[in-house]
């Protein structure tokens, strides 16, 4: 897996400001702009879109996680470009600059491998956009949630609200976006807007466990995803048309098996 600059010794700001490492099915994606919490630039947007890509035509890679260097896993988008695209915000340069920043959070959402966000230190605005976009969220217990667009005088974004609502639901969404309220880590855990929290020193050894499965079988990997999205939606389907979604998948599956695989001696030798 990928060393963090911390763990190797690298002066992290020697480094592209997003780094990009496959290795053994696993492709991991770090932010590293921690001088700035690891708010988003338009830079490091154009180094996530190529790693989206990369995910999509290796099929060789069976998940993907999102994790970044330094103590905060994400502050938002930089607000030098939030400045400047307030100067004249329906400009076509403002639009350019919120809309790559935007596509970063549909490319990690439509990435046809699960998606892991690793959550350390925060995720506030356009950073919790990113991490909820992905799958499966890994907190630490002292993590920061927080919407924090209304704490900076201005809507939310990049279909934060969506993401919202489709993690906890109308009154959390609520509750965070116009409130102000803030969780912590194991909060988070409790209201759906993540999976699991772990100490930092853990972190990796549970999302390792994680990837393991998908790692090992990328194709059947990206074919169950993809018919998660199209029973789960939004929008749901039906049962049965769940049962139709899932009939001819299963069936390549096991032809793919075979009739000796399932005895418990194995495979017949030839």
């Amino acid at each position: 897996m990928l060393m963090t600059t911390e763990q190797d010794g690298t002066d992290a700001a020697s480094q592209p400001p997003v780094i990009i490492d496959v290795t053994d099915g696993v492709a991991t994606l770090t932010l590293n702009n921690p001088r700035r919490k690891n708010a988003i630039t338009l830079g490091m947007a154009a180094l996530i879109d190529d790693f989206c890509d990369r995910v999509e035509r290796d099929m060789r890679i069976g998940v993907a996680v999102v994790r970044s260097n330094g103590a905060y896993f994400c502050s938002g988008a930089d607000t030098r470009d939030l400045a400047a695209s307030s100067s004249d915000p329906a400009s076509p340069e403002a639009v350019s600059r919120t809309s790559a920043v935007y596509r970063t959070f549909v490319r990690i959402g439509e990435l046809p491998v699960p998606t892991i966000a690793r959550v350390v230190g925060g995720a506030v605005g356009a950073g919790l956009n990113l991490a909820l976009a992905a799958d499966i969220v890994i907190v630490t217990p002292d993590a920061v949630i927080d919407s924090g667009f209304a704490a900076r005088s201005i809507h939310p974004g990049g279909g934060h609200l969506s993401l919202l609502g489709r993690a906890t639901g109308w009154s959390t969404t609520l509750a965070m976006a116009t409130c102000g309220q803030s969780f912590t880590g194991t909060q988070a855990v409790d209201r759906g807007l993540a999976y699991a929290a772990a100490p930092e020193n853990e972190i990796d050894g549970l999302i390792a466990g994680l990837t393991t499965a998908p790692a090992a079988d990328p194709e059947l990997t990206r074919r169950i995803k993809q018919s998660a999205r199209l029973e789960l939606g939004p929008p749901a389907v039906s049962w049965a048309s769940a049962l139709e979604i899932e009939r001819g998948v299963q069936m390549w599956s096991m032809s793919r098996k075979g009739q000796g695989a399932w005895s418990s001696r194995g495979p017949a030798k030839s």
